[in-house]
């Protein structure tokens, strides 16, 4: 099924569990809690392709 979606990129974040080697797909890529806002602001403009840019993120009320 992931071949079928070769371009969509994966992030996973959590402070339950870490992955272990072979859990995720090449592609993937992980965030541990805790993390900010900003912090998966930036992770995100590293994923995205040359030329996409975010639009700012909103803050939680």
């Amino acid at each position: 099924m992931a071949a079928n979606y070769a371009w969509i990129k994966i992030v996973i974040g959590s402070g339950r569990v870490s992955p272990d080697v072979g859990d995720m797909l090449a592609k993937a890529t992980f965030l541990s809690e805790p993390f900010t806002a900003t912090m998966v602001h930036n992770h995100l403009r590293k994923t995205l392709p040359d030329g996409k840019k975010l639009e700012p993120l909103k803050t939680a009320a």
